[in-house]
């Protein structure tokens, strides 16, 4: 079976907020010993749909890579982690991902194997991860860049949801974001949008120290984002 990865979005109330961010290390740990979990991350949110500075302690996601399908569906059957993300969670929404492309790495390990969109992977909704980890000569350049990327993207009718998400406050930054199509986030992402002039920007100057960029088939979403399945399933 092949690879598969997932994404979950966990929203907590206000009194079980400390008692999420406390654990992080402990849930780390468990997470490295579960059978067939290639890679994981914890991961901080924006507040809303923001992806510049400032966060939501109240709201947690996890990124996994998983060794085939039926390791993801042990752990959501068997682990206390998956159980204490429905049992605590106010809200909870959790996705599939059939990775379709991968370039660069995390944290020095490449999670996905690098690949370009497979055949036939081009028609439906995409899903698309973002992550770097900004050298910091850069931070300012890089977050005044935020804002005009951020007004173009949520102006884009096949943008589906989107949330900034990352593993510190500033520095180590990501994007996890849904489409209606593949055409209309390349539109986005390519065909002179705000987007684009950052892009040339980023590669000219250097920006990142290290990045990972992933487009996935989502499939399988259970749950609610902001009190809607943005897929629809």
């Amino acid at each position: 079976m092949s690879t598969v990865a997932s994404f979950h979005l966990t929203r907590y109330r206000a009194r079980d907020a400390l008692g999420a961010m406390a654990g992080l290390a402990l849930r780390q740990r468990a997470l490295a010993t579960t059978p067939g979990l290639r890679f994981a991350r914890q991961l901080g949110t924006g507040r809303g749909a923001r992806m510049g500075l400032g966060a939501d302690l109240c709201r947690w996601a996890t990124f996994a890579v998983w060794d085939d399908g039926d390791a993801l569906d042990a752990f959501e059957a068997t682990s206390p982690i998956a159980a204490r993300w429905r049992d605590q969670g106010r809200e909870t929404w959790n996705v599939r991902l059939t990775p379709l492309s991968a370039h660069g790495s995390w944290g020095g390990a490449r999670p996905l194997p690098d690949a370009d969109v497979t055949p036939g992977g081009r028609d439906g909704p995409v899903a698309v991860l973002t992550r770097a980890r900004i050298g910091l000569r850069h931070w300012p350049a890089f977050y005044r860049s935020v804002p005009a990327v951020e007004a173009d993207l949520h102006h884009q009718p096949d943008l589906l949801a989107v949330l900034g998400i990352g593993e510190a406050p500033v520095g180590l930054q990501a994007t996890f974001s849904l489409w209606r199509s593949t055409a209309g986030m390349e539109a986005f992402a390519y065909r002179g949008s705000s987007h684009e002039a950052v892009v040339r920007r980023t590669r000219a100057q250097g920006w990142f120290a290290e990045e990972l960029f992933a487009r996935f088939r989502p499939y399988g979403s259970t749950g609610t984002w902001d009190g809607v399945d943005p897929l629809g399933s």
